[in-house]
C-alpha cells in the first residue's frame, strides 16, 4: 500500500498536484480510508521510557544497584515496543532504597508526605503483611516504639527498625530480603510521634538506655541467644560511643561481652577486635585476654594465642579454661610443625 511521502520533520508532504486528486476521486478516497484504518506502530521515543510489569520484582529479587537498574530499564524497553496495551508507570531509581548494609531492598509503593522520619522514642502505628511467625511484628495494625521493646531483638526487628527509620508518614513499601526469594513483605507507616536523635539525648539518658540494653543482652546470652545479645550490646555501645572520651567504664564490659557473643557466632576476627578495645583500656583484663587467645587460635595465629593464654595463667594459674585452651593450642602447633617438616622433606628429599 502506498502512503503519502513524509518529510524529515515527520509531516506529510502536501505538495502533490491538485489535479492528481481530482483525476480519480473515488480511488483516492478508498486509499485515504485504508491509511486511516492501518494501525500505526507506537512512537518509539515514548515506549523507550516505559517499564515492563515484571521489572520491579526482578530488581527486588536480585538487588544489584542503580547501574543494573538502568540496564534493566533499557533492556525492557525493547520488549515493550511490540505491545500497544496500557503500560505501567515508569519505575524510577528513587522508588528503590537499598539498605546500606545490604540486608534488604525497599520499594516505595505509596510515597509519604513531609520530611520527618521516626527517631529514637517515636511511637509508630504500622500495618504489616507477609512477615513470618516469630518476626516480632504481628500481622495487621500494631504500635511499636523505636529503640525500645522486645520486638527489636530478632533479625526481623532490626530490619523493620532500619526500614522505619527511612520512611515518611503515610508511606507504604515492600521489603525484599537479600537472602530470601519469597514474596516481599509489606509495611505501612500510618503515623508516628516525635522522637529524638541520639545526639539530642543528655549523657545521663544515653547511659540509662545503655544499661537497659546491657541488662537485656545479658538475659538473652544466658538464655542461649548470643545473636540477640550481640545486638543489644552493639546498640548500647553505639549510644556510649557518642559520649566524650574516655567514656563510662561500661564500654569495657560491653566490648568484652560482645567478644563472647562473637566467638559463639563463629566470628573470631570480630571477637579479637572487641578484645583489643578492652585491652586498650585495661591491659590485664583476664576475660579479654582469654577470649582474644581463643580467637587468635581460631584464626591460626598460634603464637599470639599462646602469648595471651600464658598471660592469663600468669595471673590465675588455676584457670581451667585457659589451661585447656593452651593445651589445644600446643597440640595444634605440634601438628602444624609436623606438617611443615613433612612438606620440607618432600621438597628437598
Amino acid at each position: 500500500m502506498e502512503t503519502l511521502p513524509v518529510n524529515p520533520m515527520g509531516e506529510k508532504d502536501t505538495s502533490q498536484p491538485q489535479q492528481q486528486w481530482e483525476k480519480n476521486p473515488q480511488e483516492n478516497l478508498d486509499s485515504t480510508t485504508q491509511i486511516r484504518q492501518q494501525p500505526q506502530d507506537p512512537p518509539t521515543e515514548i515506549l523507550e521510557l516505559r517499564v515492563s510489569p515484571n521489572l520491579a520484582s526482578q530488581i527486588l529479587e536480585k538487588p544489584q544497584g542503580t547501574e543494573k537498574l538502568a540496564s534493566g530499564l533499557q533492556g525492557d524497553s525493547a520488549k515493550s515496543r511490540g505491545s500497544t496495551s496500557e503500560m505501567p508507570e515508569p519505575l524510577q531509581a528513587s522508588d528503590l532504597w537499598y539498605c546500606p548494609d545490604g540486608s534488604f531492598v525497599k520499594k516505595i509503593i505509596i510515597r509519604g508526605h513531609g520530611l520527618d522520619k521516626p527517631k529514637l522514642g517515636s511511637c509508630c502505628r504500622v500495618l504489616a503483611f507477609g512477615f513470618p511467625f516469630g518476626s516480632g511484628l504481628p500481622e495487621g495494625w500494631t504500635e511499636i516504639t523505636m529503640g525500645l521493646g522486645p520486638w527489636r531483638e530478632g533479625t526481623w526487628g532490626e530490619l523493620i527498625e532500619k526500614c522505619l527509620e527511612s520512611m515518611c508518614q503515610g508511606e507504604e513499601a515492600e521489603l525484599q530480603l537479600s537472602e530470601h526469594s519469597e514474596s516481599p513483605f509489606r509495611l505501612t507507616l500510618a503515623s508516628f510521634t516525635q522522637g529524638r536523635d541520639s545526639w539530642e539525648l543528655e549523657a545521663s539518658e544515653k547511659e540509662a538506655l545503655a544499661r537497659e540494653e546491657r541488662a537485656r543482652g545479658t538475659e538473652l546470652f544466658r538464655a542461649g541467644n548470643p545473636e540477640g545479645a550481640a545486638r543489644c550490646y552493639g546498640r548500647a555501645l553505639r549510644l556510649l560511643l557518642t559520649l566524650p572520651p574516655p567514656g563510662p567504664p561500661e564500654r569495657t564490659v560491653l566490648h568484652a561481652n560482645l567478644a563472647a557473643c562473637q566467638l559463639l557466632l563463629g566470628q573470631p576476627q570480630l571477637a579479637a577486635q572487641s578484645c583489643d578495645r578492652v585491652l586498650e583500656r585495661e591491659p590485664d583484663h583476664l576475660k579479654a585476654l582469654y577470649r582474644r587467645g581463643v580467637a587468635q587460635a581460631a584464626l591460626g595465629n598460634l603464637e599470639k594465642a599462646t602469648a595471651d593464654l600464658r598471660k592469663v595463667l600468669a595471673v590465675d594459674p588455676k584457670n581451667r579454661a585457659a589451661q585447656e585452651e593452651l593445651g589445644k593450642v600446643i597440640i595444634q602447633g605440634k601438628k602444624q610443625d609436623a606438617g611443615l617438616a613433612q612438606g620440607l622433606r618432600k621438597m628437598f628429599g
